[in-house]
């Protein structure tokens, strides 16, 4: 059998070069500041303890596309795959006609301001929601202390690093279900990354407590990428999400198309954040850098018709991922991570690299875990799919646990 025994989840722990410390200020807005490659180090040091090793860093630019290939149940991406619907396909199709013309944001950035309950210059339309994250490191590099909230989607701290940022991890623990504590965070930290839902750990944080980690001087970052994936009992749109909350100072929520519409190819998300700010990273975005295909289904998937079909669509997959939570369950050696809300979810089993590869020749990608900060190679990451795929799917990981 591959199941052995792991050893248990360390605490939380706050990683960092320990090479490339900065001085730290605090209350100051991140972008006012000087080059951080410009400042002196003031040999102030940190218990090595708690540090990471400078030389090493897990495989960020690692994602999932890779693990599939043609012949494989993809497990592995947490994007929908299912039928266009008509009043998404068309006006994609007809921007096909206005090709000539340069791209015009306007109309689309007011559609989605609507959405958001927003004024439309708290809007920035991005190529992907990871075209925000760069677009934020970039306009941001006087950040004297970037933390970034792990495991989670690893392209903030990769667009953070290629930047020129020192960046500090702070790790959630798995024996707490991986839920976000604020005082976890540094008190000084003045660019705080945080997704909700979390990519891999599936985890929703309650909007209490990230907006806890909010304060004067810090621009909070939350990766809302599957925020549309999410629904609760009683609550008419997405739970837990700020992307209507205007009065939290700071706040950028980071928004994508990519996962419930299967739109990845197309390149659409969007940044939502005071006005001021969100100017600042669009003097740093390429011009015309959202196509005119990918405006007309931002525009589309803005309206209430979209929106009502977006809940649909998260009611079938909770009912579909409580199926893959209950068969995971079910299995000996096999621990689910948290409490999953999203369309995908994280599981422990000792040896997971030699079941990932079994469950290659078997027929299943999965996404391996090792990648993400704060994880390691006892972890993987199963999308949500109808209950058919998944009945199969356990069946075959039953199997190779057996062996």
């Amino acid at each position: 059998m591959y199941a052995q025994p792991y050893p248990p989840p360390t605490a939380a722990t706050i990683d960092e070069d320990p090479d490339q410390r900065e001085d730290r200020g605090q209350g100051e807005d991140p972008g006012q500041r000087e080059d951080p490659g410009q400042r002196e180090d003031p040999g102030q040091r940190e218990d090595p303890g708690q540090r990471e090793d400078p030389g090493r860093h897990e495989d960020l630019g690692h994602h999932g596309d890779v693990e599939v290939v043609p012949g494989l149940v993809d497990l592995a991406v947490n994007v929908r795959r299912g039928p266009m619907p008509e009043w998404l396909r068309e006006p994609i199709t007809a921007a096909l006609d206005e090709l000539a013309a340069y791209p015009d944001p306007a109309p689309t950035r007011a559609a989605v301001a609507a959405r958001h309950r927003r004024p439309a210059d708290e809007v920035l339309l991005t190529s992907g929601a990871a075209e925000g994250f760069v677009l934020l490191a970039q306009a941001l590099r006087g950040a004297r202390r970037p933390v970034v909230v792990h495991p989670q989607f690893t392209e903030p701290e990769a667009a953070l690093r290629a930047a020129g940022h020192r960046v500090e991890r702070v790790l959630l623990p798995a024996e707490t279900g991986f839920r976000l504590d604020p005082t976890l965070v540094p008190a000084d930290a003045d660019l705080v990354f945080v997704g909700n839902p979390t990519n891999p750990t599936s985890v929703l944080h309650p909007a209490e407590v990230l907006t806890a980690l909010a304060r004067p001087g810090r621009v909070l970052v939350v990766d809302e990428a599957f925020a549309d994936t999410t629904i609760a009992p009683g609550v008419p749109g997405e739970p837990e999400s700020l992307a209507t909350r205007r009065d939290v100072p700071g706040l950028v929520v980071v928004r994508s198309l990519t996962k419930t519409w299967g739109l990845a190819g197309l390149r659409i998300g969007y940044l939502l954040g005071p006005a001021q700010l969100l100017a600042r990273l669009a003097a740093v975005q390429p011009l015309w850098a959202v196509s005119t295909p990918a405006l007309a289904a931002a525009t589309a998937c803005a309206t209430p018709h979209a929106v009502a079909a977006e809940r649909e669509i998260a009611t079938r997959l909770a009912e579909d991922r409580a199926h893959l939570v209950a068969r995971l369950t079910a299995l000996s050696g096999v621990q689910v991570a948290g409490t999953p809300a999203s369309a995908f979810v994280l599981v422990r089993l000792a040896g997971a690299t030699a079941v990932r590869l079994a469950l290659r020749e078997h027929g299943y990608a999965v996404r391996r875990g090792d990648t993400f900060p704060g994880l390691g190679p006892d972890w993987l990451r199963v999308a949500v799919r109808d209950t058919a795929t998944t009945d199969a799917f356990v069946d075959a990981l039953a199997n190779i646990l057996e062996v």
